[in-house]
């Protein structure tokens, strides 16, 4: 592909989810995030791959800062635990690696956020349960339709889109924007 053609595909994507008018689904997240976060309730974070790196930039931006001075918030990416991950994984698998970190960290009334481009991560759907059965906000980022995530997400943000780039380049839109709308909204 050349550089126009990355472009126009970005381009193209992000009119279409801009026609999806997200911006109630949104407001009703960063809500419920800020509103878990001011009580010191976690923010969960989690994804595979490129989503795992999302994962992280989500975290860092709101443990670190993002656009204002505030406090530090309780983020915490469930992909940054190498010796957690590994020890768990080789002993247990892979698929409950993030379900397990829910289970330790996360509190009723907090949020877990799951990203997967598919949709269907195994380990994302199975922690976006556990969160759900320990009365915690499922929030989650996907590509078109939402996959098995569809059906365990409070909100869903699901880009119109089955190619894995084009929907990480939306998601980073959409991130940011939940980043700078959560800071804004507990300051």
């Amino acid at each position: 592909m050349t550089l126009d053609t990355w472009l126009a595909e970005a381009e193209h994507l992000l009119a279409a989810t801009r026609a999806l008018a997200l911006d109630a689904a949104m407001d009703r997240a960063v809500a419920a995030t800020a509103a878990a976060l001011r009580a010191d309730l976690p923010l969960l974070v989690c994804g595979n791959g490129g989503s795992a790196a999302d994962a992280e930039h989500i975290t860092g931006e709101l443990v670190a800062r993002f656009l204002k001075e505030r406090r530090g918030l309780p983020v915490i990416s469930l992909v940054s635990n190498a010796a957690m991950l590994t020890a768990w994984s080789n002993d247990y698998g892979f698929e409950t690696v993030f379900s397990r970190q829910v289970e330790a960290h996360g509190q009723r009334g907090g949020v877990l956020l799951g990203l997967s481009t598919s949709g269907n991560s195994g380990n994302v759907v199975l922690a976006m349960e556990a969160a759900r059965g320990l009365g915690m906000v499922t929030i989650g980022m996907t590509g078109e339709g939402g996959g098995r995530m569809a059906a365990v997400s409070d909100h869903l943000f699901a880009v119109p889109s089955t190619f894995t780039p084009a929907i990480q380049q939306v998601h980073l839109c959409l991130y940011h924007h939940f980043c700078a709308a959560v800071e804004q909204a507990v300051l």
